[in-house]
């Protein structure tokens, strides 16, 4: 579904990735990990277009689109929910929501619905506004407005920083329901136990580079350990 080859992409002068590459396959989840700054954020950046590569190249069911926008890559069935918990803090959270609808390839309604029962916890908040809205409360909102896309492979970036532990197993149940119904995900995430119980497969970021990837089995052995260590 989604193939990385030798991903270099940077900030001016600075090259963050170096030849990354990585599959996620129909209906995998797969997780990055890797210590602080070693350029997991840089990464989905790149496979969104919200940065652009430098070198290599981003496949999507077939598609090149390395060079595509991401709103060009929102209409093929990608997804991406930023780190920050990203809203619209004037809106409700039914026009959050509504405004994604409206932009979305499909506009279909029922769409809307399934991203509510995805994070049942916002339907008695549809109508306040999104910037009164907790950080847990905000970061399922940025869930469900991707979700209202109906993604085929969604992106996320650390949904679980800085979250309330509540909230933490809300959206780690949320997510598992989202793999299980067959969608893809790329993962960002910094829980070693988290990602043990989510991942199908993973890999391992320093310094831009995959040092280390494998089944999710792998996640406990000393080399992994090692390698996230602060």
């Amino acid at each position: 579904m989604l193939s990385v080859e030798g991903l270099e992409a940077g900030y001016g002068a600075a090259r963050v990735l170096f030849g990354v590459s990585l599959e996620v396959e129909p209906g995998q989840l797969v997780c990055v990990m890797g210590r602080n700054g070693v350029g997991k954020t840089t990464l989905l950046d790149t496979v969104m277009g919200v940065l652009p590569a430098t070198a290599g190249s981003v496949t999507f069911e077939g598609r090149d689109v390395t060079r595509l926008r991401p709103h060009e890559r929102v209409r093929l069935g990608m997804a991406y929910v930023p780190q920050g918990h990203e809203t619209f803090p004037q809106l409700s959270v039914l026009g959050n929501l509504q405004v994604t609808l409206d932009a979305s390839p499909h506009r279909d309604p029922a769409a809307l619905e399934e991203a509510l029962d995805a994070f049942p916890r916002l339907k008695p908040l549809l109508k306040r506004r999104a910037g009164f809205l907790s950080g847990g409360q905000q970061q399922q909102l940025a869930i469900a407005r991707a979700l209202v896309t109906r993604p085929k492979l969604l992106i996320l970036d650390e949904p679980t920083e800085g979250i309330q532990p509540s909230i933490i197993i809300e959206i780690e149940e949320a997510i598992e329901r989202l793999h299980a119904s067959g969608l893809a995900l790329l993962l960002v995430e910094q829980y070693l136990d988290l990602a043990l119980r989510l991942a199908d497969r993973f890999l391992i970021l320093d310094a831009g580079r995959v040092v280390h990837a494998g089944a999710a089995e792998e996640l406990n052995g000393p080399e992994v350990h090692r390698l996230l260590a602060v």
